[in-house]
């Protein structure tokens, strides 16, 4: 009985590392998409805040082929367990930008200018490319039922980093 749960448990890594990896991925490339396919510059935070998920996404992958390979279980769960660990940062993040935005707290200087037209002077955008200022950190550009970006990644980041140490802690 003992090789059965044990079977399952490690098949159950295996999905949730999977599932992780491609929630991970959905989530930095939704964020991609409204910078490209929707227009949205992001500020200095908003670019922090994927840095997480840069990270975790092959983590994830890495967790599932250690687990697919039947490497030892303590690797696998470690791995699960670092997601979990980069989740919670992603959490961090999307609060402290989401403080930021609601005024609850300053933000870093480098993020409080607010973005203009650029200039080019007539002499080309390469040229006018060290005078682009990115947006301010204290303005959400979208908010979705109320939340802004950086509020649903905090929620996503709570998610996900529950999944993960979950499947990292439970015991075999």
């Amino acid at each position: 009985m003992t090789a059965t749960m044990s079977a399952d448990t490690g098949r159950q890594r295996t999905l949730t590392a999977l599932f992780l990896a491609v929630a991970m991925a959905a989530t930095v490339g939704s964020a991609l998409g409204f910078q490209y396919l929707g227009g949205y510059i992001p500020c200095h935070l908003c670019l922090e805040q994927r840095t997480p998920y840069y990270i975790g996404v092959p983590l994830m992958v890495l967790a599932a082929i250690a687990s697919m390979l039947h490497a030892p279980a303590w690797l696998t769960r470690g791995l699960l367990a670092v997601g979990g660990l980069l989740m919670l940062y992603g959490l961090y993040l999307g609060v402290y930008h989401s403080g930021v935005e609601w005024q609850w707290w300053a933000g870093p200087t480098d993020c409080t200018a607010g973005a203009g037209p650029v200039d080019t002077g007539g002499k080309g955008v390469l040229d006018a490319l060290d005078k682009f200022v990115p947006p301010s950190c204290d303005k959400a550009a979208l908010r979705i039922l109320g939340l802004s970006l950086a509020g649903w990644n905090a929620i996503a980041s709570l998610v996900l980093a529950a999944v993960a140490f979950r499947a990292a802690f439970t015991r075999d």
